[in-house]
Formats: C-alpha cells, sequence, structure tokens
C-alpha cells in the first residue's frame, strides 16, 4: 500500500480542500454546503465496509470541511450510529443538475466531481493503513452511478483518472479474477464482441483551412499558423529532397483570457498537422492539472504517462498549464512537468504539446524550469474579442440554433457587447460570457413565450430586448439608482 495515501487528519484535509477547490473553479461554491455533506455521507458508506470505527476515523470525518465551511464536531459514538444508516450510495441531487447542464453546455463538470470523488474516498479508504476490496467496490459502485447519469443525461465522454480496484491491499481475488473484462455487445444478450470502428479519414486540408479562416477574429492567431504551416511544408519538401533542415520544435503556448478560441485553435492545429503529414493521427487529448498529477508519491509520472501514450500522434492540450509549477518544491506537478518534458523530446516527432492560460502566470511557468523555455519557442497571443466579434459570435449561436434578433434586440446586443468590451476586466469571459449570455437568453425567451396562449413560429424563433436582461437585474439598478439619488 502507498504510504502517501494515509495521510494525518490535517494533511487529508490540505487534500480535500485542494480537490474541491478544483471542482469549486468549474462547479460552483454555493454547492460546498452540499457537497461536503455528501462527501462525509460517502465516507460513513465506505467506512462501514471497514468492520470498526475507531478514533482515527472520526478525526478524518472532522476534517470533510471545504475552505469556506465551518469545521465538524463528530464524535465516536455519533459517527459510528450514522455509519449503520449509510451503506447505500445515493447520488445527489445536485449532481443530477450538474450532468444536465454539461450535457447543455458541452461541458464536463461532471466528471470533474467524479474525479474528485474518486480521489478523496482513496484517502479516506487508506484511514487504517489497508484499503479492502469491499472499499473499493464500494468506491467503484459511487462511481459507476454517478457515471451512468453522465452517460444517460449525454455528458460528453471522458478518461477517468482513478481505478479504484488497483489500490486493494487485501489478500482477497483479484478484480480482474472476480470481474473478467465487459465486453461490449451488440444485441443486448450475445457476449459477441462488436467490431472495431474503422480507421478514421485522414483530415482535410482545406476544410480545416476554411474553419480556420472562418473563425471570428484571431487575425494574427489566423496569419501566425499559416506561416507555421508553411514551414512545415517547405521543411518536408526539403527533406524529400534530401536537403539538410534544422531540428524544428512544434510545441507551442497559448496565451489569453478565457474564451479566446485556445482550444479551438489547438484541435484544428493538430488536424492541419496530420494532413500536412506531421503527424499521424492529429487527435487532441485536453487536459488539466487534475488529468496529470496524482496525489501519492510516485503516480503522477505513472498518470500523466497514460495522458502522453492517449496523444502520440496529436496534440496534447494542457490547459491553466502554470498550476503545475504554482504548489512549490514539493509538489506533484514538478514531476508531471519532468516527464512532460522528457516525453517531448522522445516523441518529437509524433507529439505536439500546447499549454495554454493567462499571459502572466503562464511566462512565469515557462521560468519555472530551464527545460521548458527551451522546448516551447513558438507562442500565440490571443487578443479579448471586441464588441462586434463578440456580436458576431452571438449572432452565429443564434443561427445555429434557430433563433433571429427583432432590430431593437439586435441594436441593444451590439451596445452591450460594446460596453462589455470597453469596461473588461482581466478575466474577461470573451467567447464563454457570449455562450452564457445565449443561454440565459434562451431561458428568458422560453419562460416569455410560454405564457403566450398560441405562439407563432415568428414567436418561438425570435429575441426582443427583454429577453436580453433579466428583470432581477433591472430591478436592482433601479433601486440602486434610485438610492444613489
Amino acid at each position: 500500500m502507498p504510504t502517501a495515501w494515509n495521510r494525518s487528519p490535517e494533511e487529508f484535509h490540505k487534500i480535500y480542500v485542494a480537490n474541491t477547490d478544483a471542482f469549486y473553479r468549474v462547479g460552483s461554491i454555493t454547492l460546498a454546503e452540499e457537497l461536503d455533506k455528501f462527501m462525509t455521507s460517502c465516507a460513513l458508506g465506505l467506512w462501514s465496509k471497514a468492520g470498526s470505527i475507531t478514533q482515527r476515523h472520526v478525526d478524518m470525518a472532522n476534517q470533510i470541511y471545504s475552505r469556506t465551511r465551518p469545521r465538524p464536531t463528530w464524535m465516536l459514538w455519533t459517527l459510528t450510529s450514522s455509519v449503520c444508516d449509510s451503506e447505500v450510495f445515493l447520488p445527489p441531487v445536485f449532481f443530477w443538475n450538474l450532468a444536465e447542464s454539461d450535457a447543455r453546455r458541452g461541458s464536463e463538470t461532471s466528471r470533474t466531481f467524479i474525479r474528485m470523488l474518486t480521489n478523496i474516498l482513496l484517502y479516506l479508504a487508506a484511514v487504517d493503513d489497508d484499503v479492502t476490496y469491499a472499499e473499493a467496490e464500494y468506491i467503484t459502485e459511487c462511481t459507476d452511478k454517478l457515471t451512468a447519469i453522465c452517460d444517460t443525461s449525454g455528458v460528453r465522454k471522458s478518461k477517468e483518472a482513478l481505478n479504484p480496484l488497483d489500490f486493494v491491499t487485501s489478500g482477497e481475488p483479484s478484480f480482474s479474477e472476480k470481474h473478467p473484462p465487459r465486453t461490449q455487445t451488440s444485441g443486448g444478450n450475445t457476449e459477441t464482441p462488436v467490431k472495431p470502428d474503422e480507421p478514421e479519414k485522414k483530415p482535410d486540408l482545406d476544410e480545416l483551412m476554411a474553419e480556420l479562416e472562418g473563425l471570428i477574429g484571431l487575425e494574427n492567431i489566423k496569419k501566425d499558423i499559416k506561416s507555421l504551416m508553411n514551414l512545415i511544408k517547405v521543411r518536408k519538401l526539403r527533406e524529400q529532397n534530401e536537403l539538410p533542415v534544422a531540428p524544428m520544435s512544434m510545441h507551442m503556448v497559448f496565451m489569453g483570457n478565457p474564451g479566446t478560441g485556445k482550444t479551438t485553435v489547438a484541435r484544428l492545429v493538430g488536424g492541419l498537422y496530420a494532413a500536412i503529414g506531421a503527424l499521424e493521427k492529429g487527435q487532441l487529448v485536453e487536459v488539466d492539472r487534475s488529468g496529470l498529477v496524482a496525489g501519492y508519491v510516485g503516480q503522477t509520472a505513472l498518470k500523466t504517462q497514460e495522458v502522453i501514450k492517449s496523444a502520440l500522434g496529436g496534440v496534447l492540450f494542457i490547459d491553466e498549464a502554470y498550476s503545475l509549477s504554482s504548489g512549490g518544491e514539493n509538489d506533484f506537478g514538478r514531476e508531471a512537468i519532468e516527464t512532460l518534458l522528457k516525453a517531448m523530446e522522445d516523441h518529437r516527432d509524433n507529439l505536439v504539446v500546447i499549454v495554454a492560460g493567462y499571459t502572466q502566470p503562464m511566462r512565469e511557468f515557462l521560468d519555472s524550469n530551464p527545460g521548458l523555455e527551451s522546448r516551447f519557442n513558438k507562442f500565440f497571443y490571443f487578443q479579448d474579442y471586441n464588441g462586434p466579434e463578440l456580436m458576431g459570435i452571438f449572432l452565429l449561436q443564434c443561427k445555429k440554433n434557430g433563433y433571429v434578433l427583432s432590430e431593437e434586440a439586435d441594436a441593444a446586443a451590439r451596445k452591450l457587447f460594446d460596453e462589455l468590451y470597453e469596461e473588461r476586466g482581466e478575466n474577461f469571459g470573451n467567447g464563454r460570457y457570449v455562450r452564457n449570455l445565449f443561454e440565459d437568453m434562451v431561458v428568458r425567451h422560453s419562460n416569455r413565450v410560454a405564457q403566450m396562449e398560441a405562439p407563432t413560429k415568428e414567436d418561438l424563433m425570435t429575441f426582443l430586448p427583454e429577453d436580453l436582461e433579466d428583470p432581477e437585474d433591472e430591478e436592482e439598478e433601479e433601486s440602486k439608482e434610485k438610492e444613489d439619488a
């Protein structure tokens, strides 16, 4: 059993806060109370499999609280009695809401939640220096039920971070012996494996270049990508003609605020590289710190190597890459960086690593390790979208989803986006803000049209100015103006 899993209660609390903070960054801090109660319930269900409850279990239970929440005060007798009522795992209501929201937005907050839950429960299972088969199966049951909700809701697939049954330390039968590998079936009851998918069609260069050119804004990025493509083409032609070529790194740094198209461009880069033969497949594998860093010694390198393996032949896109170097000298993020550096050199002809994040933190990230600066020599600066560009993104969302703007709503939206750009702060959301605004407008439009007796097709399609702004926000603004007066 890796001893790093068995932490003191105080160390575990730091781990708990780090995991929940990472979730709140993509979810919402308003879930803190519900999440802490749910995590405690899971811990009690897990410990019901342990056979006995000790003071150490109590001490760990009292460390299950988020940064903004008060510390609980469990006692041995109350914890023991609560364990008896917590053996059945029930997914919380807020997780269903997360999954439904993810399905609408194309995000994976609920998948992030599952990875966080798995990580925390593995630490809690190791309270008594041992993870039994029963405990590992309980964790698997939790993650399977939550994953099933994601799949049913239509949340996009994501590779899970940890398999709890890999950490069983008791002498019970192995999981592979007790549960043979599942095979996908083609008729429900048959065991005939489904034939593997046909090899993917090679990306079409002209189509990808047209898609790049069709992106709103990003003129400097388009120009730089085209220049890079020309450079690689000429380099390959020189190789074919047995002319010398200088060593070249294809790895890149994307700097800029959220919602500026970094992930979209990274996907196009992978396809373009594959189209001209610089990469084998061109797939995009997107991760952040949680997808590379494990919580115990020696496993971060293995976890990072698995991600790298899945990205070979394509692009490994690391969002908020600076978080790998922000935890100090003893942080496991350093281990992930070292593993990445080696892979970038070993697979330089069949792997492109793109690190992305805010401009200043990314500069500090590159300065944190001498090897980083030498591996990355192509820098792309993603500028904030201006008012007309934000309006263009908004209109694309409307067209894609079958909505139009009335003349008054069009004018109001253009004014709003101009003001947003002029008054933007350091963390301006750009396209992300536009998408959220559009989704909010759809809700307001639906609430308005639902009150009509017989709405026409035009009513069902048309946004009006009142759909643009929340009435509650207007009331707050009017109230503030009266107070100022």
